[in-house]
This record gives structure tokens, C-alpha cells and sequence, in this order.
């Protein structure tokens, strides 16, 4: 969401101020645009690997913890988003100074496609499966291109009509597939006592809470998503649209229907995304492909859009301002392509493991700075190149993380997220008095 403020349409998105109270959104309107992120696959798969991982209640402990925690990280960012107006790309530069932002908008443009490419990719597996005639390369290219035009022009009116029209089908399709389920194979409570081998894992509610955390680029996309709100409506998007209500369909109700599914309907080669998806597809035949491609187009309109106005965002750094929003669109369509023909499913989660924890520090430093704020109102002008204060939590943060999840020991890793967040948060705090005794007379930031 961080195009160009200009009076053209070149760049619709405002990369070089804030969102204009004249292209806000209403709360219907934008509630629709955001809804769009809550129908991944990803979200039924992950729940149902943890529950067998961990067991089934440990799964949900940690599913209720992130959806609390999900709901009171966002309710700051979406009413922060809202009274600044600015874009992840922008507020970035308050923390990190002009040049130190770029790293933001790259890892947050690279986790995108990144999200868009693992979803894309599954919609075309199962396209491929549904029709074997299809090839694969050639569903590749459908999905990418598609979700290229979808983000075209006005992307944000556009989205919170699609995704309107698209959420009750969401719904019924999520509710069919339980049904039939039922119906196919028979009900059994079986599904809430998964456990892995040897019983459940001590403590596991807290593995499945900071695997959550691997997901906090949502954050982001909360900050790029409320810019859009009207200022009356900050409330009701900080509690509602943004907040607890909105995770607990995300998180908790895809969760339970994605854990029920797994441990009902059979499939090949164990648990995985392309597995579940394509077992939903064998079930329900047409009436199953529809589903995935309503889930999977959903979010990955969101995904493809926020990957092209970061990327215009970053390479405005390299010079580049001047190039259309359009142009990035298109380029984001070939990366996401070209990707795709390699094993996607194989090399994007073991990057994204490490992308992550940036992003997890990133978010660690905006709450500290937007806490510690007098206001939410910020000038971009005579902003330093870079700010000593918040490069140095955030490099901080990430060796931390990055090292304990190199470490070999299990819990230790699961630790990384966690203790990635606690040293961006404490080292921005602290970072000013640490600066002023190495250097009294400079800009802290």
C-alpha cells in the first residue's frame, strides 16, 4: 500500500506522504479489503500440523494466546496507522532514517511475494490435479497473471468489492467441507485428542504460540491496510476489524475446521498444504476447486498487492521513484512466476524462518516507539539517511534470533522469535543513553 502521493494516477497508493482524508475508506469498505487475509490455507494447515505435533490442546492454547495477542499488538498499529496515514514503507523512515528504511520495505516486498507464491502455487496444484490435462507451468501462469490484473488501478476499492462478494462463499465452502466431511467419513471426537507419539509435548501450548509469531508480518499488513481508515472510525477498526474478532476467524475457526479436516480425511504422504488441499478437492470435486480458488484468491490479492507497492517503496530508494506502480505490479507477477517453477514448497518456509525474525523485530521497535510517542502525526522532511537508535535494536535483535535459531537446541529455537522481540523492544528503549555515552553530541534519533 505505499505507492505515490501525486496527481496522477501513475502511482495510486501515496508513497511520499500520507493517505488523504478524500481517498479514505469506510468501515464497511475497508473491513471487506482486509477480510481477504483471513481465508489462507495456510491457516488450517499450520493448526492442524501443531495439533499433531503438539497435541490438539496444546494447539488451541496457543491458537487462543496468538489471536489475544494478534488483537492487542494490531489495536495499537491500526489506530497509529489511521491518525499518521503513513505506509510501513514511510513510518519506517521515522524509525530507521531515509536509507536505513529500505530494508524494511525489501523483507516486507520479499515475504509478500514470498506468501503470494506458496498460495498461488497451491491453486494451481490443485487446478493441475483437478484437470491432469493442465499443465502445471501453464496453471502457474493463470494464477500469476490473474492476481496481477486483480491489483490494477484503484487496488483498495477494488479489493473490498471482490473480497465482499467472495467472503460468504468463503464461509459456506469452509462449512461444506467440514459437512461432507462428516457425512463421507463419519464424526468422531478423535480430532480433539490428536497427540504425537509418546503423548502431548510438555509445554507445547507455548511451541505453538511462537510459531504463531513466525506470521507477525501481519502486523505489517495491518499498518498498510488501516492507513486507509477514516479517523472517526479508529475505534471500531482497532477493536473489531483489526483486533480479536477478526484473528479469531483467522486463527481459531480456520484452526478448528483445519485440525478437523486433517484428522478426518485421509491423505497420502502425510500433512502438508498441497496434501489437505488437494484431499478438499478429491471430496467435494468442482464444488472444492471453487473453494480453494475463492480462499486462495482472497488473500493473495492482498499478498501480490502489498509485494508490488513495497517493492515501487524500496527501489524508490535506488532511484527509481519515477517508474509507474504498474511497472512493479508486472515485475512482481515475473518474480512470483519464476519462482514458482522451481520447488517452492522445498526453500520459501526455511526463508521465511529467517525473514521473520526481522519482521518480528520490526514490530518489537514500532510498538516501543509508538508507546513512547507523544503524537501520531510525523514529518518525513530533514529525516537523517540513517538512525543509529533503531538500526542498532533491530541488527541487535535479529543476531539474537538468528542465533539461537541456529543453535541446534530445540528449545532454544523455539525461543528465537520471542527473544528476537524482547531485545529490538529493550534495545530501542535503551539505545539513546548507550548512543549519548559513545556520542554525546549525536543524533540519536
Amino acid at each position: 500500500m505505499a505507492g505515490a502521493l501525486s496527481n496522477n494516477d501513475s502511482s495510486p497508493e501515496h508513497s511520499q506522504g500520507a493517505v488523504p482524508d478524500s481517498q479514505r475508506l469506510g468501515r464497511g469498505s475497508l473491513t471487506m479489503a482486509w477480510w481477504g487475509i483471513c481465508s489462507a490455507m495456510f491457516y488450517l494447515v499450520v493448526a492442524a500440523a501443531l495439533a499433531m505435533g503438539y497435541g490438539t490442546m496444546n494447539a488451541l492454547i496457543g491458537l487462543v494466546l496468538s489471536v489475544l495477542s494478534y488483537g492487542a499488538i494490531n489495536a495499537v498499529i491500526a489506530r497509529h496507522a489511521i491518525a499518521s496515514g503513513l505506509s510501513v514503507a514511510q513510518f519506517s523512515q521515522v524509525l530507521f532514517g531515509r536509507t536505513g528504511a529500505a530494508l524494511a520495505t525489501l523483507i516486507f516486498s520479499a515475504t509478500a511475494i514470498y506468501y503470494g507464491v506458496f498460495e498461488g502455487s497451491v491453486m494451481a496444484v490443485a487446478l493441475h490435479h483437478y484437470l491432469p490435462g493442465f499443465e502445471l507451468h501453464a496453471a502457474f501462469l493463470l494464477v500469476v497473471v490473474y492476481s496481477v490484473l486483480l491489483i490494477f488501478g484503484n487496488a483498495m476499492r477494488w479489493l473490498d468489492k471482490l473480497n465482499g462478494v467472495l467472503l460468504p462463499f468463503y464461509l459456506l465452502g469452509l462449512v461444506a467441507a467440514v459437512a461432507m466431511a462428516i457425512d463421507e467419513y463419519g464424526y468422531s471426537s478423535a480430532w480433539l485428542e490428536l497427540a504425537p507419539e509418546g503423548g502431548p509435548v510438555p509445554n507445547g501450548w507455548w511451541n505453538c504460540f511462537t510459531y504463531f509469531m513466525g506470521v507477525w508480518v501481519l502486523m505489517m499488513f495491518t499498518w498498510d491496510y488501516a492507513r486507509f481508515g477514516k479517523h472517526e472510525d479508529s475505534r471500531y477498526h482497532a477493536r473489531f476489524n483489526f483486533g480479536v474478532p477478526f484473528y479469531a476467524v483467522a486463527f481459531l475457526l480456520n484452526g478448528l475446521a483445519g485440525i478437523f479436516l486433517a484428522a478426518t480425511i485421509p491423505t497420502e504422504g502425510g500433512l502438508s498444504e498441497v496434501s489437505v488441499v488437494l484431499a478438499i478437492v478429491q471430496l467435494m470435486g468442482l464444488a472444492g476447486l471453487l473453494f480453494v480458488w475463492i480462499s486462495q484468491t482472497r488473500i493473495n490479492t492482498g499478498n501480490f498487492f502489498l509485494a508490488a507497492t513495497n517493492l515501487q517503496a524500496f527501489c524508490a530508494h535506488l532511484g527509481l521513484a519515477r517508474v509507474p506502480y504498474a511497472a512493479w505490479a508486472l515485475l512482481t507477477g515475473v518474480v512470483a512466476y519464476l519462482l514458482m517453477l522451481f520447488d517452492v514448497f522445498s526453500y520459501i518456509l526455511q526463508a521465511l524462518a529467517y525473514q521473520s525474525l526481522f519482521i518480528v523485530g520490526w514490530v518489537a521497535i514500532a510498538l516501543a516507539h509508538l508507546l513512547g510517542s507523544r503524537g501520531p502525526r510525523y514529518s518525513l522532511h530533514g529525516l537523517p539517511a540513517f538512525r543509529a537508535r533503531g538500526l542498532l535494536a533491530w541488527m541487535a535483535s535479529a543476531v539474537a534470533g538468528i542465533g539461537l535459531h541456529l543453535s541446534g537446541d530445540a528449545a532454544l529455537a523455539t525461543a528465537s522469535a520471542p527473544a528476537a522481540f524482547v531485545v529490538a523492544f529493550l534495545g530501542y528503549l535503551a539505545a539513546p543513553l548507550l548512543l549519548r555515552r559513545a556520542q554525546p553530541q549525536g543524533d540519536l534519533g
